[in-house]
């Protein structure tokens, strides 16, 4: 049969506040006991929200961390701070083939864990209690997220609970797979139970005691604060002193000093795979009078309790340096995009005013529409006789006027694509030169949109329109527009064109100075003589700035191409600053709680036989 644990504590304060002081109405503690409890679920949430999707250094690290967070929040913090009087738990931990459940086999005098040559043996957590305590283990609370089941299995995601009533009440073994097991999920799963434990039983062998594994997760449960007591299994009766005086000196060196070593020779077992009990005798003894004194328990799950809440703030403060750095990667990403379209705004505006519009293509074609150089040096002359006269001066030639308007179209999207196409590649190249932003990419934004020319050739046509529009509305008083009607606007909305173009009259090339400068001022003279000056510049002025607020939307269309997948992966801009609040009310909380404690050992003494 197999049960589910209840996920309550997964998503906010635990059922039953924690009570870490006596409970009286002047306690300090008794008034905040609600305080923890309601900080690490903010905490939990903060942690829950965080996201690190951009590809850097530190975003592979923090997802790790950020999920051993939740799963000591979930498996350990929340359900122990909620019963305080629950049942010691001590996590069996260790090296592939150091006789973990050997031990545990041993200890509480029944085969209730796998052993053998096989590795790994333990495959998945088995949880052994006394039949008093059962309830505890089985309701779920503790490691929420591993299903309960009384039947032996290999599945990693399971909990197999026995039951012995050799062991005393108050005291329960967690016999956890190899901590450098060849199976990822084996160690993962070792790892977050060694996070679970009130009190750490690290075994490892006279062969294997200096490996590197186990001293970094040592080193990571003192951090934490947890308690910890150490098992040096199958040592040679010849070498035990020497071993046993080399590892006490490792571990002072570590600052384990205080944790007690027992020292088990190697020896045979049994028919039941047990060892001889003259060999557990100092290790039963011991935890049989830890599992007697009630006070000492409290002392043993309120230190590793405080040392886990106190190792929070550290941990969550580097969690929050993460998460600012994927928010400065995003931003610096969107700026290498901003900044490139940025320029091929500034080229666009630089090419209405430099008059590079005007050569070529264009320029011929408004020589032919207006005339020769020398009609408008007649026109200059006779400028007020002629105001009502000009469009009817080229009657009859529509030709020119459509190839004129032709020829600016061809002229705008020619630039509208050069300039679309470098800032892509430009983006496209910052992009790839960061971290982040070289996983983000994908062949096409390398160039323009394929969409892209067609969109120009249509804005074009809508500013066109457009220039005609207000060519109309300016002039809807004047007597020119009802004599000429629909040609002289057009003629009129052409010349606004030019004008558009040719905005400083600057035109590098001597010929062109000779002739499209001259051309230019003629036809602003020609606007002049319907509109008046200032009319003309105001024609000028708002047909440049439709058009460029028109290119402006086209090249951010093109730049949120970019910018919509930073904006898909980029984590909430506050999720830093609310990780560091979050991790601030615990680090509070944990001050007003009651739980931390100053003064001597925690555990029992070790009797003298078989230790240190």
């Amino acid at each position: 049969m197999t049960t589910h644990g209840d996920s309550a504590t997964r998503s906010g304060a635990p059922a039953v506040a924690a009570r870490t002081g006596p409970a009286t109405g002047d306690d300090p503690p008794a008034r905040h006991a609600e305080d923890l409890p309601n900080a690490l679920a903010g905490l939990r949430a903060a942690i829950e929200a965080a996201r690190f999707p951009l590809v850097l250094p530190s975003a592979e690290p923090a997802r790790h961390a950020a999920a051993g967070l939740s799963h000591q929040l979930d498996d350990y913090l929340l359900p122990r701070l909620a019963r305080l009087d629950a049942p010691l738990l001590v996590v069996v931990g260790g090296s592939t083939g150091a006789g973990k459940s050997t031990l545990v086999n041993s200890l509480v005098q029944a085969r209730v864990s796998a052993a053998g040559v096989l590795r790994p043996t333990t495959r998945s957590p088995v949880l052994v209690c006394n039949p008093a305590d059962a309830a505890w283990f089985r309701q779920g609370d503790l490691l929420p997220g591993l299903t309960r089941t009384n039947e032996p299995t290999e599945d990693p995601g399971t909990l197999h609970l026995v039951t012995a009533p050799a062991l005393p009440a108050g005291l329960a073994f967690l016999d956890a797979p190899d901590i450098d097991s060849v199976v990822d999920a084996n160690r993962a799963l070792a790892g977050q139970l060694l996070a679970a434990a009130d009190l750490w039983l690290f075994v490892t062998t006279a062969a294997r005691y200096a490996d590197a594994v186990p001293w970094e997760l040592l080193r990571g449960a003192r951090a934490r604060g947890t308690v910890i007591a150490m098992v040096l299994d199958r040592v040679p009766p010849e070498a035990a002193d020497e071993v046993a005086a080399h590892l006490s000196e490792m571990l002072a060196a570590q600052d384990l000093a205080a944790a007690p070593l027992f020292v088990l020779p190697e020896t045979w077992v049994d028919g039941q795979g047990l060892l001889p009990e003259r060999v557990t005798a100092p290790l039963s003894s011991w935890f049989a009078r830890l599992a007697a004194d009630a006070e000492a328990r409290s002392a043993v799950v309120r230190q590793t309790l405080d040392g886990a809440l106190a190792a929070l703030h550290p941990a969550v403060v580097e969690l929050a340096e993460a998460a600012d750095e994927q928010v400065t990667a995003a931003d610096a990403l969107d700026e290498r995009v901003r900044a490139a379209y940025r320029a091929a705004e500034r080229t666009v505006d630089q090419g209405l005013k430099d008059g590079r519009l005007l050569r070529g293509e264009v320029l011929a074609r408004w020589q032919e529409f207006v005339g020769t150089g020398e009609f408008f040096r007649t026109l200059e002359a006779r400028i007020g006789r002629l105001r009502d006269r000009v469009v009817a001066a080229v009657t009859g030639r529509p030709a020119p006027a459509a190839e004129l308007r032709t020829a600016i179209e061809s002229q705008l999207v020619t630039l509208l694509r050069g300039v679309a196409a470098e800032a892509a590649e430009t983006a496209y190249t910052g992009w790839k030169a960061h971290p982040a932003g070289t996983e983000l990419l994908e062949p096409g934004l390398a160039h323009a949109s394929d969409g892209l020319p067609g969109r120009a050739e249509r804005l074009v046509r809508d500013w066109q329109r457009g220039v005609l529009e207000l060519v109309q509305a300016e002039g809807g008083d004047r007597r020119f527009v009802a004599r000429t009607a629909a040609y002289a606007v057009n003629a009129t909305g052409l010349a606004v064109m030019v004008a558009v173009f040719a905005s400083t009259a600057f035109i590098p090339t001597g010929l062109e100075v000779a002739t499209g400068a001259g051309t230019a001022v003629a036809g602003q003279a020609v606007l002049q003589a319907i509109f008046g000056d200032q009319a003309v510049r105001n024609l000028a002025t708002k047909a440049r700035r439709d058009l460029l607020d028109q290119i402006g939307a086209l090249l951010a269309e093109e730049a949120g191409r970019f910018l919509a997948r930073t904006e898909a992966a980029r984590p909430a801009a506050e999720t830093g600053a609310a990780l560091r609040r979050a991790a601030g009310e615990v680090e509070k909380a944990r001050h007003r709680s009651g739980l931390t404690r100053t003064g001597g050992p925690v555990l029992p003494a070790v009797n003298p036989g078989g230790t240190r």
